[in-house]
């Protein structure tokens, strides 16, 4: 048997993927810690417990990798897996990195590195999800109770772009010709246009006919938010401290890797704010 493993497999890039491939006929395996009792094709799996992993290996030849959550550094739990993996003969692994950078966190460059080492061997590098705006990020639930966005990245761009596009472009390297499209070991993947988060909110407060407002705060503000929301100690001043980066202008990019991959444009940030407007226009009375 032959076929794709998802970890990650019920989170917002892997659940799309998984929907996509079994539209186009590959056999998948949706692995995850609790896995859907009612999903065939399903498998505990457990980054901790490295026993769950060549169970969820067995038979497939392609690993779509999402690494751990939370964590300023994956590799001591993935680079065993990721043993296991060669030992078995998996042929191509999609890493769902970042194009941005975790600072003073080198785990996560480490494991890029380790993965486009290998033949075969794919890196995503997406920009901010749209998906953040949404609950149940603290940037969604803010902006849906509250109606403003709090950030410490100033007036600094990001390359927003939507999860199912992250998705599509994982499908595309998971079903081209030979499993990939071309020789590159390395996608940087965004939307088709960097915004500040003072655009974005324009753009929400646009289609939603309520103002959503942006405040400035300190990254150690920011980082006390992210704790509060229950996020570790060391991820959340380490995701705090991005918006230092963004401020500088660090995260303004923009690329054609989701054309190039998958035959068609990125959703723009105002298309995903018109099809999810009501998931903001649900919280009622606003808190203030």
């Amino acid at each position: 048997m032959t076929g794709v493993l998802i970890t990650g497999g019920t989170g917002k890039t892997g659940s799309t993927l998984a929907e996509l491939l079994r539209k186009s006929g590959v056999p998948v395996r949706v692995a995850g810690r609790t896995p859907p009792a009612d999903a065939p094709d399903a498998v505990r799996f457990d980054w901790s417990d490295p026993a769950t992993h060549p169970a969820a290996l067995h038979g497939m030849d392609q690993v779509y990798l999402v690494p751990p959550v939370h964590t300023t550094d994956p590799m001591p739990l993935v680079e065993p897996f990721l043993a296991e993996a060669e030992r078995l003969g998996v042929r191509r692994v999609v890493l769902l990195g970042s194009a941005i950078v975790l600072p003073g966190a080198p785990g996560a460059l480490e494991l890029a590195a380790h993965v486009r080492a290998r033949s075969g061997w794919v890196v995503l590098r997406p920009s901010g999800f749209m998906q953040n705006f949404l609950v149940p990020h603290p940037l969604g639930e803010r902006i849906r109770r509250r109606g403003e966005i709090r950030t410490a990245a100033g007036t600094g761009r990001v390359g927003w772009i939507d999860a199912r596009d992250i998705a599509a472009a994982a499908a595309a390297l998971l079903t081209g010709p030979g499993g990939h499209l071309d020789d590159r070991r390395d996608y940087l993947l965004t939307g088709p246009q960097a915004l500040s988060h003072q655009e974005a909110a324009q753009i929400i407060t646009h289609h939603l006919g309520r103002p959503v407002r942006v405040v400035p705060v300190g990254v150690a503000e920011q980082a006390a938010a992210y704790r509060a929301s229950g996020m570790p100690d060391a991820f959340a001043t380490a995701l705090a401290a991005v918006d230092a980066g963004i401020r500088t202008g660090r995260a303004d990019q923009v690329s054609t890797a989701v054309l190039d991959l998958t035959g068609r444009p990125p959703r723009t940030f105002a298309e995903f704010v018109q099809e999810h407007v009501l998931q903001w226009a649900s919280a009622g009375t606003l808190e203030y």
